[in-house]
């Protein structure tokens, strides 16, 4: 079952230092696992809250904590996991077919996101029991 949470992966990426401070650079089919599309952030999340909790029937996601922290809790309806992410080189690549939540956001925590498609409404699932319908087809 390639949509289970056990095969979301922790990726993690190359960091050059400096004295001048650290950089990390995320390429197409190198770090990623696949052609980056879309970008796009979370901040000024208020600390301790939730945020996105929904499915994607083909996008794939590559979630980094470039500040703070925040847990990712990963359900493919039969088994569940959490990815605990707080270092801005580490990226937790999301398979299309799990639903996702980001819970425990750290005061000042931001999330990058690095998705596969453009936005497209209709790839969301949004409700948990159509999540659960979903995958029993």
């Amino acid at each position: 079952m390639k949509d289970s949470v056990h095969f979301c992966s922790v990726i993690v990426l190359p960091k050059i230092h400096n004295r001048a401070g650290n950089i990390t650079a995320i390429e197409n089919q190198v770090h990623a696992p696949f052609d980056i599309k879309r970008v796009y952030y979370l901040y000024d999340v208020p600390g301790g809250a939730d945020r996105g909790g929904h499915a994607h029937l083909k996008l794939h996601q590559f979630i980094i904590a470039v500040s703070g922290s925040f847990d990712v809790l990963l359900d493919d309806s039969i088994n569940k996991r959490t990815v605990h992410l707080d270092r801005p080189y580490i990226g937790l690549h999301i398979l299309p077919g799990n639903w996702r939540e980001l819970l425990n956001f750290s005061s000042g925590a931001i999330c990058l996101v690095l998705a596969s498609e453009v936005y497209d409404e209709t790839d969301y699932i949004r409700d948990y029991q159509d999540f659960k319908k979903f995958k029993l087809q």
